[in-house]
């Protein structure tokens, strides 16, 4: 069937695919332990992946493990940053995915610069000298961090990453040091806008606890099927002179 196809790969103007077509939905409970199905665009998923690359592995020449399982959004950014950047992509063995000590074994024993590990699982790492020994950036998310485990690697740079599967994966990002009392979230990553606003919808005064509101390139288009809740979840953006911006 495909002896007679072109080796190039067909022009997507041309079947009339843009970067608004989905590109994965993947289902999350949140806070509310109702599965939805996140509907993630091409162009989040681009925005993602370009902003991992440019801030953490440029040159394609090298290996990136997948930990995550597929129904974590994090085996997103694991899968397709390698694949964008022309990267190898190591896979762990079924028995070593399956339990958490023979896959932090697995992963110890590659060939890695750049990974990414579960907070859980990152902290069992640092505490018990696990760390893998070629690693220069290790990437954390998932959980929230209470501690930065002390002392770290002097060669590793330990990367705090947040964000709701309906932002794509990441909305925020920073470096922790081993001195930090308090483990922050980071910045906004490229492309990304977040606000802290009161119960009006204003935002609040500096040092003022407020509710985290994230816009930019990384907004999901909604959930599937369900209007309603989209409409009340993802909200016009005031702040953003863009046209649609929510």
């Amino acid at each position: 069937a495909w002896a007679n196809r072109p080796a190039s790969d067909p022009d997507p103007r041309a079947l009339g695919l843009t970067s608004r077509h989905l590109a994965y939905i993947i289902y999350t409970s949140g806070s509310t332990g109702q599965p939805k199905g996140v509907m993630v665009e091409h162009q989040s998923l681009i925005n993602l992946t370009a902003w991992h690359l440019q801030t953490f592995c440029p040159p394609p020449d090298i290996c990136c493990a997948m930990t995550a399982g597929v129904a974590f959004d994090a085996s997103t950014w694991e899968l397709w940053s390698a694949l964008y950047n022309r990267s190898t992509l190591l896979l762990p063995p079924k028995a070593s995915a399956a339990e958490s000590p023979h896959l932090l074994q697995w992963w110890r024993d590659q060939s890695l610069d750049t990974a990414f590990l579960t907070t859980p699982l990152a902290t069992i790492a640092l505490e018990t000298q696990l760390v893998n020994p070629t690693l220069k950036c290790l990437l954390i998310g998932g959980d929230r961090l209470l501690r930065v485990p002390a002392p770290l690697p002097p060669a590793l740079k330990l990367i705090n990453n947040y964000g709701p599967t309906e932002a794509t994966v990441v909305a925020t990002s920073g470096q922790l040091f081993s001195d930090i009392a308090s483990p922050h979230i980071g910045r906004p990553i490229a492309n990304t806008r977040v606000y802290l606003l009161d119960r009006h919808g204003a935002p609040v005064p500096f040092g003022t606890v407020g509710e985290l509101y994230i816009g930019g390139a990384g907004v999901a288009r909604g959930y599937l099927n369900q209007p309603e809740l989209t409409a009340e979840r993802f909200l016009a953006d005031p702040f953003c002179g863009e046209p649609g911006a929510r």
